[in-house]
């Protein structure tokens, strides 16, 4: 007769909390991820419009590169590509907040909250799609620009950095309009607060440099975080690997990622206090 061997004392074969809490995130992450995959409509949009702008302002715009203040560039395609970066980033990371707020209105966020789930791994599983996403667009913008004359200085460190500053942006525009989805429980409201970011975007350096404008715009440009997080890709592209190109296209968009996973925990918070 065999005899088990008995309990070490303080040892058991349940999974801890802090293991618990990374398997339910992972387990809403792949759902988000996977909904992406099974819907290619909801996403195609923006990987198509930002290289229609690219394609767009570099027939439009190549004689720009001779103005005062323009950096040096070998072509308006490589100034463009960081803002095609932005832009598509911006695009596709309300396509999570979106679904989110489809799950709000169809019951299926309530039941989330009543499982033993973590507050913050709804809110993170939610976003990785737009994530996962958002480094896949970068990669992808890159791959299809490269072959008519794109050249990233900064070499293959330098488009791991930007993917993985894009990944990171998508957090945080995600997080940003995942507050609006929870606060509103609407998928239209969420859709009609998107041309917000599309004029953050405009009101920004993505489409020209900063030392070419004047006035109130310039000085917009200069208080705007996406001039600052879109340079650091840009000088990646035209300049070369640098720990300041790095810094700005890294830490700015994990510093808004703070901020706007904050405050959609605290919106879910309040919603939740509300009832």
């Amino acid at each position: 007769m065999t005899v088990a061997a008995p309990l070490t004392p303080g040892t058991t074969d349940r999974p801890t909390l802090s293991q618990s809490n990374m398997a339910q995130t992972w387990a809403m992450s792949k759902r988000s991820v996977m909904a992406l995959w099974r819907q290619p409509s909801l996403v195609v949009p923006s990987l198509i419009f930002p290289l229609f702008f690219a394609a767009l302002g570099t027939s439009s715009f190549a004689r720009a590169t001779d103005l005062p203040g323009f950096p040096q560039v070998d072509s308006y395609l490589d100034f463009a590509l960081a803002g095609a970066v932005a832009q598509g980033v911006l695009f596709g990371s309300t396509v999570g907040a979106t679904a989110l707020a489809t799950d709000i209105e169809n019951g299926f966020f309530d039941r989330l909250l009543s499982s033993p789930s973590t507050r913050s791994g709804i809110i993170i599983g939610r976003m990785a799609g737009g994530m996962v996403f958002g480094g896949a667009q970068t990669l992808f913008f890159i791959l299809v620009l490269l072959p008519f004359g794109l050249s990233i200085k900064g070499g293959v460190v330098g488009v791991l950095a930007m993917a993985v500053g894009g990944t990171i942006l998508a957090l945080a525009v995600g997080a940003l309009m995942a507050a609006m989805a929870i606060k509103t429980g609407s998928s239209e409201a969420v859709q009609g607060a998107f041309p917000l970011l599309f004029i953050g975007l405009f009101f920004s350096s993505a489409f020209f440099p900063r030392e070419t404008m004047s006035g109130v715009y310039g000085t917009l440009a200069d208080l705007n975080p996406i001039s600052h997080l879109v340079e650091g890709f840009r000088d990646l592209t035209i300049e070369g690997l640098s720990l300041s190109a790095v810094v700005r296209a890294i830490l700015i968009p994990a510093g808004l990622s703070v901020l706007t996973v904050t405050l959609a925990l605290r919106t879910l918070r309040a919603r939740l206090g509300a009832r």
